[in-house]
């Protein structure tokens, strides 16, 4: 571990956790303990921002925007490339602080750290493509085109189950677009963020701009609250709950602010007679259990046409049943613990819930034992059976608790699919075109993400991501996502010495 700390630029001793162009030395907020949820044990200690720490970081963004703004696009991209190379370097390392720290398995830890890079590579090309557009003006003589600004400085908000590739999403577009930022991290995750800011403000010091990407660990009172009422940040990106987005979304819009929201999901994946099963049970397996169901894309709901429901159901079981629990730093460990002993509470109300509503486990629905991490935060991967959609299925339970509901066509599956707050990722197993054009068509799924013959998790790098409804209607990492973070201004030239106007509209004194 040491190694690992070391190379990364951390220390298990206190640590600040505020860089507004250079590490503030001894932050004014309070002390916060990373835990390693794997183990329950203490990774470190990081001292949060007060709000004059917070007010350090927005000048020094401030200040790095006046500068940074006027340097041409594509010279930016190359010190977005540059910060990827630096993520390359630091791979190994990065991947497997994060998954000690939230507890993702390793290749998952390692495949953040990967999205990273790739979204480096996709702001890189971005840097030469903010396009506008030139329209023919209907006055002679002149002529109308768009051009797009940078915005100034952001606030970005993460949330600890992606600690790393969220904030990259948003930092390396934006920093490609022209704009600085300031990223409030969840406290659950600090470590991560104070290496990857270990990483790439030495790419950006070396080029002037360590003001560029800034830091502030904080909670939501003094950091959090004062950042999104904050009317020098033009745009706020928050990735977390539902109940959270609310409130970002209620201040800033009140501040006629920008607001890009990724919040909450309530995934479902519909099996169809014509499925191939074997394709679909991997789907499935991989969208309910991966990083321990703590996805906002992860798999919480299944409806199984009735002619294979029983044979699936019995497959789903057994897989199940041999899904490996233990040290996300193992190799052979499939699913690792959840965050924190409260997400275990919470998935323990909801399973306790399940029978009440009509509802039967069917496998798990229990805390899990790890020989040599007893302090963990292990739960079983669980599988409902349900009757029909119950209450409880309106609400994301943050953790691997799967609903099968039986249903007798796509239609019934797309009417219970879209049938709940949420409006992330969405599937079908199918192998009739028709049944698949019609879960993608306008009156199929109606989520943001909609996928024939894959599952509901895993986002790709150069597709937009996120949802719609009470997911909040952002999009991140898409061919158009720069324009989140830029201002468009329509210009009208005249060249000639007449001043006609629009719509014929004729105005004068003579």
């Amino acid at each position: 571990m040491k190694e690992l700390f070391d190379r990364l630029g951390l220390t298990h001793d206190t640590q600040s956790g505020v860089y507004a162009g250079k590490w503030i030395e001894n932050p004014g907020g309070a002390t916060v303990e990373s835990t390693n949820p794997a183990t329950g044990g203490s990774l470190g200690h990081v001292t949060m921002g007060s709000a004059a720490d917070y007010e350090t970081c927005v000048a020094a963004s401030q200040e790095a925007y006046e500068r940074w703004r006027h340097v041409p696009a594509p010279k930016r991209g190359e010190l977005v490339r540059l910060c990827g190379e630096a993520l390359r370097q630091h791979k190994q390392e990065l991947g497997a602080l994060v998954t000690i720290e939230m507890g993702k398995i390793l290749p998952e830890g390692l495949g953040e750290v990967q999205e990273m890079i790739d979204i480096a590579d996709f702001s890189v090309g971005l840097s030469r493509q903010l396009y506008g557009l030139t329209m023919h003006s209907e006055r002679p003589g002149h002529r109308m085109y768009e051009q797009w600004h940078p915005m100034g400085p952001i606030g970005i908000i993460s949330a600890f189950n992606f600690p790393v590739a969220v904030w990259s999403w948003n930092a390396f577009v934006a920093a490609a677009c022209g704009d600085t930022m300031i990223w409030k991290p969840s406290p659950f995750t600090p470590l991560c963020a104070v290496a990857v800011q270990n990483i790439v403000a030495p790419v950006m010091e070396a080029e002037g701009f360590g003001g560029v990407f800034n830091l502030c660990v904080g909670d939501a009172e003094p950091v959090g609250e004062t950042m999104i009422a904050d009317r020098r940040l033009p745009l706020i990106s928050a990735t977390g709950s539902v109940r959270m987005g609310r409130r970002v979304g209620e201040v800033v819009g009140g501040r006629l602010g920008r607001s890009l929201l990724e919040l909450g999901g309530n995934n479902a994946i519909t099996v169809l007679d014509d499925a191939d099963l074997d394709l679909t049970l991997n789907g499935v397996l991989f969208g309910a259990v991966g990083t321990a169901g703590q996805r906002c894309t992860s798999t919480r709901r299944v409806f199984l046409h009735r002619a294979i429901a029983d044979e699936f159901t019995e497959r789903l079981v057994n897989a199940y049943g041999q899904v490996r629990i233990g040290d996300p730093m193992h190799a052979d460990t499939l699913m690792g613990p959840l965050i924190h002993e409260q997400a275990v509470e919470t998935f323990m109300q909801a399973v306790a819930t399940v029978p009440t509503q009509g509802g039967e486990i069917l496998c798990g629905g229990d805390r899990a034992t790890v020989s040599g991490c007893e302090g963990g935060s292990y739960v079983q991967p669980t599988i409902a059976r349900v009757p029909k959609q119950l209450p409880l299925m309106q609400e994301e339970t943050f953790a691997p608790l799967l609903y099968l509901v039986t249903v007798d066509d796509l239609d019934e599956a797309i009417a219970l699919q879209n049938d709940v707050p949420q409006g992330l990722s969405s599937a079908v197993f199918t192998n009739h075109l028709r049944s698949a054009e019609r879960f993608l068509s306008c009156a199929g799924s109606d989520c943001g993400i909609a996928n024939v013959n894959i599952g509901t998790s895993g986002a790709e790098i150069g597709g937009a991501f996120g949802g719609e409804k009470d997911t909040g209607g952002g999009r991140e990492a898409g061919s158009d996502s720069w324009k989140a973070y830029m201002r468009r201004q329509t210009c009208t030239i005249n060249y000639t010495a007449e001043l006609p106007l629009a719509q014929g509209i004729e105005f004068g004194t003579s």
